[in-house]
């Protein structure tokens, strides 16, 4: 039996092929301007890679921020639900899911069973997320995933105070007219991150073990910073990109069955 998920966000969409519970394939591209065009390019291109076509699918879920636009859908489900199932699949202790994405960040709590119990999401503002990333490092003219490394160089944090992405960015500007080190400024960014994401992870009360999932996790920087802040060890996964997609293909197994 042959699935798919597909998790179409505000930066990239990903897709995910599932056959008998293993993963065959995944792709990660741009989501670009429009999300119909991009579930069916990252759907396509999954697919490609495995050498099947789209008859060979017995079920497909979406998920994220442009799921109503996936035409090729069967159903479509919450990112906050797939995240959690994908995160409790691969991580079966799991009990705290942290989601950062391109414009929102999330905590979910789960019960034993996996199932969403709570969950805090920001979505007022892309403060903390992979776009808040993206736009600090181009101020500072540093390539995104340099972030970390240079953050491990810091001598102090700096101390970011504007929880407002162009405000943010105003005020890393004018840190570095003052001459205060990148590396300084970038650790001032990933420690403002984990004050916010502890913000959220208060909302709903933290129960280990807990799993970082969302393209943000790949930022090693990030990752020590909530770690430190919490005073607990994430989960990562290998790909936590894929995760909603993950999820959403597993939804769409149970659906297949």
């Amino acid at each position: 039996m042959i699935v798919a998920g597909i998790d179409v966000g505000s930066i990239t969409a990903e897709a995910v092929i599932l056959k008998n519970g293993d993963i065959l394939g995944s792709v990660i591209m741009p989501t670009g301007a429009s999300s119909k065009a991009a579930a069916d390019r990252v759907l396509d291109e999954a697919l490609h890679k495995v050498g099947l076509s789209p008859k060979d699918l017995k079920y497909i879920v979406a998920t994220g921020y442009g799921r109503i636009s996936a035409s090729p859908a069967h159903k479509r489900v919450t990112e906050i639900t797939c995240h959690g199932r994908g995160a409790f699949f691969l991580f079966p202790s799991a009990r705290t899911v942290i989601d950062i994405g391109g414009q929102d960040s999330k905590v979910i709590r789960l019960g034993p069973e996996g199932q969403v119990v709570d969950f805090a999401m920001n979505e007022k503002c892309a403060a903390g997320t992979g776009r808040f990333l993206e736009v600090m490092a181009r101020a500072l003219e540093v390539e995104l995933e340099d972030l970390a490394v240079l953050s491990r160089k810091a001598t102090r944090s700096v101390p970011i105070s504007s929880i407002c992405t162009v405000f943010a960015e105003s005020e890393v500007v004018s840190l570095i007219a003052t001459g205060q080190p990148r590396e300084n400024i970038i650790r001032g960014i990933h420690d403002s991150i984990a004050e916010r994401t502890a913000g959220l992870l208060n909302r709903v009360g933290i129960e280990e073990d807990v799993v970082m999932t969302g393209g943000v996790a790949n930022n090693s920087g990030v990752v020590e910073a909530i770690e430190e802040r919490i005073g607990i060890r994430l989960n990562i996964p290998e790909r936590p990109d894929i995760i909603g997609a993950l999820g959403a293909a597993l939804i769409a197994a149970d659906h297949a069955k």
